[in-house]
């Protein structure tokens, strides 16, 4: 369900001239020794006991100043505060620490009070520096091992903290332990102190499932004068909305008379039905079970295929679901299991969950309707067609990553998706027609790269290979049918339509989308032909910065280009691709070849791999 730990810390406070032990938490207990203050929630419900008289003033001023702090708004609000005039005594370190009222803290989240360690702390960092409270380092970053040199940390300098883990320094017996072992050692301590303990804090409250209005599901409940609240019977089940509503004042159901007047199932007496209806989350957090029966009229699922669909493979959503629509999900599944209507091994109803990233406008800003910086498929498709959205969407970054919209980085993809539609849909074959070696080795090595990134939710590098794929068949003298087939294949992934589209040019009769998925054929991979191309990739991107590099300096176009390979590797490099793909004339010599031209200098320097390069 989601749980955080938290050692639970028995702090001494100083409080008005008396001594008492208050609990606080923290998620850091190997930052403890830098503690500088305590911050306490403006809504904690024994604040006053820790405000002295010569303070309460100012504390009630701040106190009418400050609206109630919601967790969620924490990042977002300037850090406020003002001194208790209390202190607190450091359990570790019996150094006495001011005592805040934050408005960054929220009774109920842990305790109500935390320990605040600006050196390691954003948000303490923030509050710290605006009051001019002392800070103190006592994480050094960590690059490869302790016995290294750590990079400390500039205090006076820095805007952002560290706020990772790394080594502890300033910490007593426990300087040069790794965080995450200073955290088992420091709490352990504690706890032998009998000065706290290590506790799990649960983030699941309480639900609210009611709303006041129709398009939720009804609760079947009715409210009569001398029975009281009457549950509906199962025979009477579903209780259906009704059709004729008005909508606009309030609650539709409230004020549909023929829906509220009903007779107690009891008594048989006047009742009222209850008009709020379950949030649609309800709905939402069992579909899945519904989805592997759905036209079942006579109960919600047959255990039977529940057994066989479920669990699910793969969950998709939004970060936000994590702590919304997932967690209630999980909730329902483990619910439904102890009421007996899941098989005793269903506890979790998906096994793996994947979040992708969000989308931001041309502003930086993410895409909403409130903001009014979305960007409308329905014209995005007018304007380019919506595979090519597809593919840019999926080629810009990973998909758990992110995504910033860029006006010319689809037009790019859109001149891409018209050069393969155009390529394919003009494409006239024989039965004769074969593919080269090349061809094939690369073709199928492509199907086993792409078919793998595509399970890992590579979207982006599948779409780079599909790229550099087509670059390579748009330049070969012929290519045969089932090859092309294989190709349509791994684009009609990211884009459906043109490859549907495709698929019938070339002669087929069948949809792609219910083909059978290419399977790559680990006898046609040359690997001394994909070593080929590797090389001819590294050498054309090195010409062509040399190139740029001529043009700029010396304000020159190259004529000619030699290259010099080691002998054994001569073969590897196809003059002819060379030429097509850098635009230039190309010679390729062996670097002891007695006749080859250029430079003698240039091809003493050819290495593996590396050849030496000769512009003239």
């Amino acid at each position: 369900m989601g749980t955080y730990e938290f050692p639970e810390l028995l702090v001494e406070i100083l409080s008005n001239s008396s001594r008492e032990k208050w609990p606080i938490f923290t998620t850091r207990p190997d930052t403890i020794f830098g503690v500088t203050f305590m911050v306490v929630s403006s809504q904690h419900p024994r604040l006053m006991e820790l405000v002295t008289k010569e303070q309460k003033k100012e504390v009630e001023n701040f106190l009418r100043k400050i609206k109630t702090t919601k967790h969620e708004d924490l990042d977002l609000l300037e850090k406020e505060g003002v001194f208790t005039g209390s202190y607190a005594i450091n359990p570790l370190t019996n150094e006495k620490v001011p005592i805040w009222i934050g408005n960054f803290v929220v009774a109920d989240y842990g305790s109500g009070m935390v320990m605040a360690v600006p050196a390691h702390d954003q948000r303490d960092f923030e509050f710290a520096k605006k009051y001019g409270i002392p800070m103190k380092q006592v994480i050094q970053l960590d690059k490869q091992n302790k016995q290294n040199k750590q990079e400390k940390i500039n205090i006076e300098k820095m805007n952002k903290v560290y706020e990772g883990a790394g080594v502890l320094i300033n910490s007593g017996e426990f300087n040069d332990l790794f965080s995450e072992e200073a955290k088992v050692h420091i709490t352990k301590v504690l706890e032998n102190k009998k000065l706290g303990k290590e506790t799990i804090q649960y983030k699941l409250k309480d639900w609210l499932i009611s709303r006041q209005r129709y398009w939720g599901t009804p609760i079947p409940i009715v409210y009569c004068n001398k029975c009281g609240i009457v549950p509906i019977p199962e025979k009477q089940l579903p209780v259906l909305l009704p059709e004729k509503v008005e909508f606009g004042k309030g609650n539709p159901l409230a004020n549909s008379k023929s829906f509220v007047n009903v007779k107690c199932p009891k008594c048989k007496g006047n009742a009222r039905r209850e008009t709020d209806t379950m949030d649609t989350f309800v709905d939402s957090s069992w579909y899945y079970l519904r989805y592997c029966d759905n036209k079942n009229n006579k109960k919600p699922f047959d255990i039977d295929k529940i057994n066989y669909w479920m669990p699910v493979d793969q969950y998709i959503g939004g970060a936000e679901h994590a702590c919304m629509h997932l967690i209630y999900a999980r909730f329902f599944t483990k619910a439904l299991n102890d009421l007996g209507f899941l098989n005793k091994s269903l506890r979790e109803p998906f096994k793996k969950l994947f979040n992708q990233g969000m989308l931001h406008g041309n502003d930086g800003i993410v895409m909403s309707k409130s903001r009014g910086n979305v960007i409308l498929p329905q014209e995005v498709s007018k304007k380019y067609g919506i595979d090519t959205a597809r593919l840019f969407l999926v080629s810009v970054a990973s998909p758990n990553k992110d995504t910033q919209w860029s006006d010319k980085g689809i037009e790019g993809m859109y001149k891409f998706t018209k050069k393969v539609y155009s390529f394919f849909n003009k494409m006239k074959f024989s039965k004769s027609s074969m593919s080269s070696k090349r061809l094939e080795s690369r073709i199928n090595k492509t199907i086993k790269e792409i078919t793998k990134e595509i399970e890992n939710f590579d979207y982006n590098l599948a779409v780079i290979r599909l790229r550099q794929l087509f670059e390579l068949i748009e330049n070969e003298k012929e290519i045969s049918k089932k090859d092309v087939e294989s190709f349509l294949k791994l684009l009609s992934v990211f884009a459906p339509h043109i490859s549907e589209e495709l698929w019938q040019s070339i002669g087929n009769k069948t949809l792609i989308s219910l083909e059978k998925w290419s399977i790559a054929d680990d006898k046609k991979i040359d690997s001394k032909l994909e070593e080929s191309d590797k090389l001819i990739n590294q050498t054309v991107n090195d010409v062509l910065n040399i190139l740029n590099i001529i043009k700029e300096r010396e304000k020159r176009e190259a004529k000619k280009i030699y290259i010099y390979t080691i002998p054994n590797e001569k073969e590897l490099y196809n003059e002819e691709e060379l030429g097509r793909r850098i635009g230039k004339d190309i010679e390729v010599y062996a670097s002891n070849d007695k006749a080859l031209k250029g430079s003698q200098e240039k091809a003493k320097k050819a290495r593996p791999g590396k050849p030496g390069i000769y512009v003239e």
